[in-house]
């Protein structure tokens, strides 16, 4: 089967304008299956194609690049890393992108796979136009480097190749190509950095970290929005967290939150900051965060109590990610007054605002209301009851009402709110008692896309679940919701066809 391949190989070894063949071939391989071809490896010859890749020749450049991709994933790494070094070094210097992605591709295969990864680390020169390509214009290329790079990363040996050569110039030479470069340079120091504490303590040795968190916290308003995300997702890790503590680097972020009142450009990188400590109050302690560094939920409360739709957004956002557990539930509950009038605004603004920040309003109420089963005592269905009558005069209507609007994302971010409260039995006793509430639930023709679809099963499948609905609903409704259940998603009656007789 592999038979005209290797032929239409040979073939374009020998033209000099094998544009034709190149078409023939690329077709023959798309019908070719993968086992077959990996059969056939070794048989593959492509140097001539590499060749061809140094023509200036827009789509025979664009074949050449569709054929190596399928041909070298029937090779095996340690083949291509012993066999291609010249083609990988040439292909990671073309002036076309496709064929640095192309290569970065299998020097990503060749890390990943433990025999061949060696052959990487020791030939420091390819190593080096790989750090190299980080500079490129095109993102998918430096971002191929920054996976390829923190793959490599993941060993003793590969950490050492690194971070204890000359490589760890290359890296800081190439920082200095732009800014965009630079936090490129910065994504992979925190990708590595998050993988460990050893892998924590390499790259603050390199003195990147530190110089990371220098320009956190300097003057430069722009710098600390990009430098903060970075910093997130290294707190997303205990050694992380632990390190940003140790140093001191969360009081220095609480104390710029402090002075955000009297700087005119804290808008820049004030929702960046409370993000930060949202998420850190998830993956640590809602409650300790919130003790220790009081004025994060202050501010979240400014913020969404403004009049600046950004800010507002980032707040709801914050809430929303912060009440997604039951402790920092807890946490919201002991402000009192103050959140039932945000909750107030929350309802408010998930009526009257654009589009955007009515889905944002929604995603938060769905997560603030969630409450697992194992999880309602008496004390949190009240809480979350309470927190319900405070969203507006009918929060079931109004989340309603937006549900039958005919724009797709409104319309499921709605169904989230009611699948958040099905199975609390003070929102089954609301949901009976609106009428035509339930029938609406039951009624698949309200839904006409997929998105919708799920949606709405995801309702009915926590309405069915639910121990507490049988009893509110009545025995008539829960037994279609039931058959609604073990329907599926998309299942549509079937139209019964009657014969008339003399009919034609």
């Amino acid at each position: 089967m592999a038979g005209p391949v290797l032929q239409l190989l040979r073939e374009v070894a020998r033209l000099e304008e094998p544009l034709e063949e190149l078409r023939a071939l690329h077709s023959a391989l798309q019908t070719l299956p993968t086992n077959v071809l990996r059969e056939q490896a070794a048989e593959l010859r492509l140097g001539p194609l590499f060749l061809l890749l140094n023509v200036n020749h827009r789509e025979q450049t664009a074949l050449c690049v569709s054929i190596l991709e399928r041909c070298l994933q029937a090779m095996e790494p340690l083949h291509i890393a012993r066999n291609l070094r010249e083609e990988l070094h040439r292909g990671l210097s073309h002036p076309d992108d496709s064929v640095k992605v192309l290569t970065l591709s299998q020097v990503e295969r060749i890390v990943e796979n433990s025999d061949a990864v060696s052959e990487i680390l020791n030939n420091p020169e390819l190593l080096k136009q790989v750090i190299y390509c980080i500079g490129d214009e095109k993102l998918a290329v430096a971002k191929a480097v920054i996976k390829s790079l923190s793959r490599i990363s993941l060993t003793q040996a590969g950490m050492e190749c690194l971070f204890e050569s000359n490589l760890l110039d290359d890296l800081k030479n190439v920082m200095k190509t732009s800014d965009i470069v630079r936090y490129r340079v910065y994504e992979l120091i925190v990708k590595i950095s998050s993988v460990s504490a050893e892998s924590l303590n390499y790259c603050t040795n390199t003195g990147l970290v530190t110089q990371l968190i220098r320009e956190l916290t300097g003057e430069d308003v722009l710098v600390r929005a990009t430098c903060i995300e970075m910093v997130t997702s290294l707190a997303h890790t205990p050694h992380g967290r632990q390190y940003l503590a140790q140093e001191g680097i969360i009081d220095k972020i609480s104390n710029i939150i402090v002075g955000a009142d009297s700087d005119p450009f804290s808008s820049f990188y004030l929702p960046g900051f409370v993000k930060f400590f949202g998420n850190l109050a998830i993956v640590d302690s809602p409650q300790q965060i919130c003790e220790r560094y009081p004025v994060f939920l202050e501010k979240v409360f400014e913020m969404a109590e403004g009049q600046d739709p950004t800010m507002i957004g980032v707040a709801v956002d914050t809430i929303g990610i912060l009440g997604s557990n039951v402790e920092g539930k807890q946490v919201l509950q002991k402000t009192g007054s103050r959140f039932e009038h945000l909750l107030t605004r929350i309802g408010h603004q998930a009526k009257n605002a654009p589009t955007e920040l009515k889905i944002r309003c929604l995603d938060a109420v769905s997560t603030l209301f969630h409450l697992p089963p194992d999880q309602q005592t008496e004390d949190l269905l009240r809480m979350t009851e309470s927190w319900f009558s405070s969203l507006t005069r009918e929060p079931l209507e109004l989340f309603r009402g937006i549900s039958t609007q005919p724009f797709p994302e409104l319309h499921c971010a709605a169904l989230k709110v009611f699948t958040a409260i099905a199975n609390q039995p003070w929102a089954q006793k609301l949901m009976f008692s609106s009428p035509g509430f339930v029938e609406y639930i039951v009624d698949r023709s309200v839904e006409h896309d997929k998105p919708s679809k799920d949606a709405k099963y995801e309702l009915v499948k926590a309405l069915a679940n639910s121990k507490t609905t049988a009893e509110i609903f009545g025995n008539q409704y829960y037994l279609k919701l039931r058959s609604y259940l073990s329907e599926g998603p998309y299942y549509v009656k079937p139209v019964s066809t009657t014969a008339v007789e003399g009919a034609e």
